[in-house]
């Protein structure tokens, strides 16, 4: 980024994906976020927001949580808010999981998945998570501030086969070739 450009301010990442089968137990897809602080920008996240949380300051949290896929619209959103996180703060990393219960899931077997990360009207990444149908989480999104304070949009789905906890831990830490 150079001295003309604003950067992001503030994203809504966006979640929907059709409900299970009739006899078929329910789809979970979760979005989370995870911050990393400027001292250690590929260390363990600060915090993790999650359904049922959100940031400590307000910035980062879920405006829409599903268990089902059965919303309207976009299931899942999360929102946040780039230019009120605290300066100490150097990256954001945002990933989707697929809950393992009752049975272990990938992307193939979710229903029409569909992801869109935007500013405003403007759609800065849509996916469908074609690339990644055998992992059972995906990074989808990250954010990093860079010496001007300005935060710029690093597109990309990049899938793990981690559970959960695994994953929330290791989604932000540099990708392997």
């Amino acid at each position: 980024m150079n001295g003309i450009s604003k950067g992001i301010h503030k994203v809504e990442i966006a979640l929907k994906w059709d409900p299970s089968p009739v006899g078929q137990p329910p789809t979970d897809m979760d979005i989370v976020a995870a911050t990393y602080l400027a001292s250690d920008p590929y260390g363990d996240p600060a915090y993790v927001v999650h359904f049922d949380s959100r940031s400590p300051d307000g910035t980062i949290y879920l405006n829409r949580d599903s268990k089902d896929g059965k919303g309207f619209g976009w299931d899942e959103i999360l929102t946040a808010e780039l230019d009120r996180l605290d300066a100490r703060y150097a990256r954001v990393v945002v990933g989707v999981i697929i809950q393992q219960r009752p049975a272990r899931r990938t992307f193939v077997s979710v229903i029409n998945p569909a992801l869109r990360i935007r500013e405003g009207y403007t759609d800065l990444a849509v996916d469908d998570f074609g690339e990644v149908l055998g992992s059972t989480a995906a990074k989808v999104a990250e954010f990093v501030r860079d010496d001007t304070r300005v935060w710029d949009f690093h597109a990309g789905v990049h899938g793990f086969e981690d559970d959960p906890a695994t994953f929330t831990r290791t989604m932000g830490a540099p990708l392997k070739p």
